[in-house]
């Protein structure tokens, strides 16, 4: 570990933030590269006339943050860590970023399934980073999950990060397209989840660059109306679900009433377009008869 005075660590922090970027991503870098997490910092700042311990020198923290500046990389992948939840998560440019409002998901369920013992099947279409799945894994240390995805890299990112975060086995992973992994699980689902690409293509030829030139591209484009993939998952759940059974979808933050329509032309009820922390529709969820 080194030692530095907080006058000098304020200092710096202060000339890396003037030079761009924003608080959110250095926390990041700080957290996962320096050591030092949210709460540390607190603790530093009411304390101006002590020592910071990093883990890392700040030459070396320096560096990686030109790097994102320069490149429009995200700390995330420089860091090859991300935070979600309470989960500590290994990520690379094979797998989304897990964002924040992501994390609702995992609350959507608690509120539909309260008691933390029920022993529930659920599957989780293109899991990424493995982050929704391992959160309720962990939520539910009785139930039994399977999370797909179309790349083999990526669930092995997803392995990794569920090795990391559990001595459980309650959580499996297999790799297909959407419920192609799942055929000898029809009608045995309790809940399915999913966070599919949903970014209409003209919307995706405008994102961000640190976005655009960095996170895969299967993660995000979701064909010319951004609704092709969530048709075919709510076209086929009903093969796939248990009756009552339910399903949660995220979806682009004008897409709520489309995805409301898709659900009521396949038989679902009990549908509600739920709303992200912005108040955007951003999760549509439904019952299957």
């Amino acid at each position: 570990m080194l030692c530095i005075s907080v006058e000098e660590f304020l200092f710096w922090k202060k000339r890396q933030l003037s030079k761009g970027g924003n608080q959110q991503s250095f926390a990041v870098l700080l957290d996962c590269i320096g050591g030092i997490s949210a709460s540390d910092l607190n603790l530093i700042i009411l304390n101006p006339k002590g020592n910071v311990y990093l883990k890392k020198s700040l030459e070396f923290l320096e560096s990686v943050w030109d790097d994102h500046l320069l490149n429009a990389c995200p700390v995330q992948y420089l860091c090859g860590i991300t935070f979600w939840r309470d989960l500590k998560l290994k990520v690379t440019n094979k797998v989304l970023i897990p964002r924040p409002e992501t994390e609702l998901i995992v609350d959507i369920v608690f509120n539909i399934f309260k008691n933390k013992s029920e022993k529930l099947f659920f599957a989780e279409l293109g899991t990424g980073s493995g982050a929704i799945s391992i959160a309720l894994a962990l939520a539910y240390p009785l139930s039994q999950g399977l999370a797909t995805d179309i790349d083999q890299d990526a669930l092995e990112i997803a392995t990794k990060n569920y090795i990391n975060s559990s001595k459980q086995s309650n959580l499996k992973f297999s790799c297909g397209n959407w419920w192609s992994p799942l055929e000898r699980f029809q009608g045995k689902l309790d809940l399915a989840i999913s966070n599919p690409p949903y970014i209409p293509r003209d919307t995706y030829e405008k994102l961000p660059k640190e976005v655009k030139n960095f996170e895969p591209k299967v993660a995000l484009l979701g064909g010319e109306d951004g609704l092709k993939h969530i048709r075919e998952i709510i076209q086929k759940a009903p093969l796939f679900l248990k009756e009552k059974g339910w399903l949660i979808l995220e979806n682009h933050h004008d897409q709520g009433e489309k995805v409301k329509q898709l659900l009521i032309k396949n038989k679902f009820t009990s549908i509600e377009i739920l709303n992200d922390f912005s108040g955007i529709g951003r999760f549509t969820i439904g019952r299957y008869k």
